[in-house]
């Protein structure tokens, strides 16, 4: 049966027992890790947030009750252990804070007792995801989980200090808000006071920390939750945090040098590490000409080379289609790896063809400085050296060539980058590569609607001496755009505003909005530039990612208290479900369920 707390206090959480205690009566409070019964003695790990501490139970010191007590523990028991802190006799671990110490027990209450847990309560789980999410309040209590979080917590802190000492304030931002069509799908919140109208979650503050600054805030912060109904992956959750900030009478690199100087100021203060100022710059086409992405991975090479001049008036046709069809043919060399199976290479293909393309060329260079290679025969011997001497290629090396449209030459060859990376071990997990990627497109052309959209959003302002474009050329339009990029993972992104009505009512012009569609969308933001709105930019920070990777993490999910899986449910609360008929009712929503669906729509 639980006992009551009354009386009494914890004076120190486990960690915080040390050598200075020696001989002091303290009172620590926990759940039991792990005991063992040597008869005479009992001990106890006793574990919170803070880490373990051993507990010795000796029958005549903490009496026949409070031995028998012991004698009953099991794993997770909540208990409160009064007692005297003394030198480990024995037995000194030194993989343990308070490992050469312990606790020899005058007082045992058990507060709770525990089923046995449906796993153990360790760190590094083999346990399955799914079982731990079913579970989550059991996986949170893990030490590696708690130190992820804790860390985010420290973070938070962190930034919240800098920002103060920059002249931010941290304003709130509404959650229920209305829905834009730009973007990724919002989450849509029924109104029960307006039926048949709908409220949006917003996936991100943009339109109203432009507000503030049209206001005259100045300077606005917001740790703020974000919400996107989009397909999940490791670095993606349909409900996340963003370290988000707006300025005004700034420029480009006014915002880079604000955030430099706040990523060296967290980033030490929180895992130690030091990073160097400035943070190097590479424009997005420099980006994917290289690495075929936008958020490249710099702790490594294997870059992009584009060949296409090269194989021109080569008899490949393969090389040759794409390029009349205005694409490109571009490939990497893999040092040392010419000697690759068959079946490796084939495995690399069917890679290649997860993103988009029809197939993958190889020509591995011999010791012998002969050649293995899937299109040699369509070559002549001059064109083959000619396309070795262009891929700095050597005896030994794997050359891997895409011919298709850029974006799929691109993304095929930046994904076989990443993944040969991870194969061939060739990334140092332990260094920090931090790179800003500016000069963004403006614009891209979506294939699915038939028009462009914007990259980053409707209302980043475009290049001034770019401008000019926007109607005879608009793809080649760049914006003030900036993206920091970590390790290969966007940590944040931002760019300079539009603040002229005229620029901003063009630009939606451009992206397919009637001015009349413009104003019903985004009028009170249109209207608000009519009223003098300073220039102004900003950035916000995916706080999740950024303590996924400062602890190394695999998963976004664990550093994220209560995550969805990649469906976007929750595995514990079993969300989203069904509701009370008569709340439907309430929000005025009728449910087309599936046997309505067969009624074409009527």
């Amino acid at each position: 049966m639980a006992e009551s707390m009354k009386g009494l206090h914890r004076t120190h959480r486990c960690t915080e027992v040390s050598n200075s205690d020696i001989g002091e009566t303290v009172t620590v409070m926990g759940w039991v890790q792990k005991r063992r019964n040597l008869g005479s003695l009992i001990f106890i790990d006793l574990r919170d947030r803070s880490g373990l501490l051993q507990i010795v139970f000796d029958e005549p010191k903490v009496g026949s009750e409070g031995f028998a007590k012991a004698e009953t523990l099991r794993s997770e028991f909540v208990v409160a252990v009064t007692g005297t802190v003394q030198k480990r006799t024995a037995a000194v671990n030194e993989n343990l804070k308070t490992g050469d110490i312990e606790v020899i027990a005058a007082n045992i209450r058990v507060l709770s007792e525990s089923e046995t847990p449906p796993f153990p309560i360790e760190e590094n789980s083999l346990t399955k995801e799914d079982m731990r999410l079913r579970y989550r309040y059991l996986d949170l209590r893990r030490p590696d989980i708690q130190r992820n979080l804790m860390m985010k917590s420290k973070v938070s802190m962190l930034l919240r200090r800098f920002m103060e000492q920059e002249g931010f304030l941290e304003i709130e931002t509404p959650i229920l808000t209305k829905s834009t069509p730009e973007g990724a799908r919002d989450y849509l919140v029924p109104s029960r006071v307006h039926p048949g109208n709908f409220y949006a979650l917003p996936q991100s503050p943009q339109l109203f920390k432009q507000l503030l600054m049209c206001s005259g805030y100045d300077r606005y912060f917001q740790i703020a939750r974000c919400f996107r109904d989009e397909d999940l992956r490791a670095d993606r959750q349909p409900e996340f945090t963003q370290a988000d900030m707006e300025l005004s009478f700034v420029d480009v690199d006014d915002v880079i040098d604000v955030n430099e100087r706040l990523l060296q100021y967290v980033f030490k203060e929180a895992v130690g590490v030091d990073v160097s100022l400035p943070i190097p710059r590479m424009t997005w086409q420099e980006a994917m000409d290289r690495y075929g992405s936008d958020k490249p991975d710099t702790r490594f090479g294997i870059e992009l080379v584009n060949v296409s001049g090269t194989v021109s008036d080569c008899g490949f046709g393969v090389f040759t289609g794409a390029l009349e069809q205005g694409g490109s043919v571009r490939g990497i060399n893999v040092k040392g790896q010419g000697a690759m199976p068959r079946k490796k290479i084939d495995k690399l293909v069917e890679f290649a063809k997860g993103y988009g393309a029809k197939g993958l060329a190889y020509l591995a260079v011999n010791e012998d400085g002969t050649y293995k290679s899937s299109f040699a025969k369509f070559l002549t011997e001059d064109e083959l050296m000619a396309l070795v001497e262009k891929m700095k290629g050597e005896p030994g090396d794997l050359l891997l060539f895409a011919a298709d449209k850029n974006k799929i030459v691109w993304e095929v060859l930046g994904g076989l980058r990443l993944e040969l990376g991870k194969q061939l071990e060739l990334i140092d997990k332990d260094q920090y590569n931090f790179l800003w990627i500016t000069d963004f497109p403006l614009l891209e052309w979506s294939e699915e609607e038939n028009r462009f959209v914007a990259m980053h959003h409707p209302f980043t302002m475009p290049m001034e001496e770019d401008w000019d474009k926007i109607d005879s050329d608009p793809g080649a339009v760049r914006a003030k755009a900036y993206d920091i990029v970590l390790n290969g993972t966007e940590l944040g992104g931002g760019s300079v505003r539009i603040h002229q009505d005229d620029i901003q009512e063009k630009m939606l012009k451009v992206l397919g909005f009637t001015k009349e569609q413009a104003y019903e969308q985004f009028g009170f933001l249109l209207n608000a530039f009519k009223y003098g709105v300073p220039p102004h930019a900003g950035l916000a920070y995916g706080l999740d990612r950024m303590v996924m990777l400062m602890m190394q993490c695999e998963s976004i999910r664990d550093v994220i208290a209560f995550p969805k899986v990649k469906d976007a449910s929750c595995l514990m609360t079993e969300a989203p479900n069904t509701v009370d008929e008569k709340q439907l009712e309430e929000l005025a929503l009728l449910i087309n369920t599936a046997e309505d669906s067969s009624c074409d729509g009527k």
